[in-house]
């Protein structure tokens, strides 16, 4: 994925999915499938869904920007039913995270390993714009590590979201969060959570492998 770079663009411009600064970015659509029952991380998980459908999302359309302070994916999926609560705890909020590796050996299937954490920029359709910078290193060890860094919007609109997430290059000072800046060069994962289907946790689709993520310098 190319992150072009936009000098002009506001942080609310990026926020903004429908603004005119993202014909700027291409789009690239992300095939995704759904990860594996065995790896779930609990017996009882792993029992009721070894014969269910995991993954209910199929691709996502992705654009990325710039603008030399922020960086924001725009994401966008069809889902018929959109859920933005738990209801009666039969569905969840429909959630989407971009994942960025915190070392090399890092694999995203199992969202990292023991020593080998994955970070995380994560959307809930419940949270009303506020994201979450999350650290993981391995099935059903995700952690919020950071409540005020991520800023996201969304809108379900024609059986469609479409959302934004944005974090500043420069973030809280931690292990457990990822440093980017303009010119790098890095890799990015997608997941998607459809709620209704009663996806959460490790229950979820995803782009399968670390994809290349280049960002333009200013």
């Amino acid at each position: 994925m190319k992150v072009n770079y936009t000098s002009t663009a506001t942080v609310e411009q990026l926020l903004a999915a429908e603004d005119g600064v993202w014909q700027q970015s291409a789009v690239e659509q992300v095939p995704l499938q759904g990860t594996p029952w065995a790896m779930q991380p609990t017996a009882a998980i792993r029992n009721t869904w070894e014969h269910k459908k995991i993954g209910a999302t199929s691709k996502v359309d992705l654009r990325a920007l710039h603008n030399g302070e922020f960086l924001a994916f725009h994401l966008s999926w069809s889902d018929a039913n959109h859920n933005t609560s738990h209801g009666d705890n039969s569905v969840w909020p429909d959630a989407a995270a971009v994942a960025l590796p915190l070392h090399e050996d890092t694999p995203l299937m199992t969202m990292g390993a023991p020593e080998l954490p994955m970070a995380a920029w994560y959307w809930r359709a419940d949270d009303k714009g506020t994201g979450y910078q999350v650290v993981a290193e391995g099935p059903g060890s995700s952690q919020i590590v950071d409540k005020s860094g991520v800023r996201t919007s969304a809108s379900w609109k024609d059986g469609r979201w479409t959302i934004v997430i944005v974090r500043a290059f420069k973030s809280v000072d931690s292990p457990n969060v990822i440093q980017l800046q303009p010119g790098q060069a890095s890799r990015f994962g997608l997941a998607i959570w459809e709620g209704g289907q009663q996806e959460r946790g490790g229950l979820k689709a995803y782009s399968g492998d670390w994809r290349p993520l280049e960002i333009a310098g200013q």
